[in-house]
């Protein structure tokens, strides 16, 4: 493995196979040349690369609970001011917090805002898997329509989850932050721009990043770039940033592909095409449409 890539997280952690975390992490580190200080919400990430009494993280890192990642970003930005205030610390230090979606979207959503609100100088970083991946595949504000999961199990009394997804990227832009945007793990040269962009962004910054679950999504773990690139080639998972409130569409598909080529790659998703869910998926498909236009209204692209 390439050394620059491996020096601030290293490899022997315990991360699924055919789990994409490692490199999304990987690529947002890579894009910063200044010290970097890593927040760590509870969750994949964090059990997979601190398994007591090792770790595989090569930068000063905190482990906080679930909830509370934008409050620990925030104080400990907050003590680093001070510090250099002081002249007690004189290097330029980055602060980067990770979330999967369930400390980001649902129990860690409040101290996030604050931190966005307050204006600290971190990165947030949103891995988004679609549930509590961690616990056992659970329903998050994450988890798109029709999933099968374990709180939102598929049987005769129901389809699966019932509500569409929360849209966190709107949440984070009510904030008014200089720069968010929406990435994709199979686009990590994509993700690394973004990346760099915010750390160079005065203030807090948002990456809100795609990451197949080959646990809880249930595909073949070499199929992980495959899948990532059909969420966005569906338009499920559009590829745009937010700077300064100009929005930017970062991959414009003309001739997008039908959902079901997405859907079809995950178990998850199997029982949608028994024939008496044939209208949930054709809502999917029309909620996708819907937000595409949207989003094309809003970019500088149309």
């Amino acid at each position: 493995m390439n050394k620059k890539l491996t020096e601030k997280l290293a490899p022997g952690h315990s991360t699924c196979a055919g789990c994409g975390i490692p490199s999304i992490v990987r690529t947002v580190l890579g894009a910063t040349e200044d010290p970097v200080v890593v927040i760590n919400a509870t969750g994949c990430l964090e059990v997979t690369t601190t398994l007591h009494p090792y770790s595989a993280w090569k930068v000063p890192y905190i482990h906080n609970a679930f909830e509370n990642a934008g409050a620990t970003a925030s104080g400990v930005e907050a003590a680093y001011k001070v510090l250099k205030r002081k002249g007690l610390i004189k290097k330029n230090v980055k602060f980067v917090a990770f979330g999967g979606d369930g400390g980001t979207y649902d129990i860690g959503l409040q101290a996030l805002s604050g931190m966005l609100e307050r204006g600290h100088q971190v990165l947030y970083v949103a891995y988004d898997n679609q549930g509590y991946m961690n616990t056992g595949g659970q329903r998050s504000g994450a988890t798109p329509m029709g999933a099968n999961m374990e709180t939102t199990p598929s049987g005769k009394e129901s389809f699966g989850n019932q509500t569409d997804r929360k849209d966190i990227m709107q949440i984070v832009a009510a904030h008014h932050v200089k720069y968010l945007a929406q990435s994709n793990v199979a686009y990590i040269e994509d993700l690394a721009k973004k990346a760099k962009k915010a750390f160079e962004t005065e203030g807090p910054s948002f990456l809100l990043v795609l990451q197949p679950c080959t646990n809880v999504w249930k595909y073949p773990t070499s199929q992980y770039v495959r899948i990532g690139k059909l969420a966005t080639e569906t338009n499920f998972w559009p590829l745009f940033e937010i700077e300064n409130g100009k929005y930017v569409l970062n991959l414009d598909i003309k001739k997008p592909k039908p959902i079901e080529d997405f859907l079809q790659t995950q178990k998850r998703f199997k029982h949608l095409f028994a024939p008496e869910n044939v209208e949930v998926i054709k809502t999917i498909q029309k909620n996708i449409d819907r937000k595409w236009k949207e989003l094309l209204k809003k970019t500088s692209n149309k």
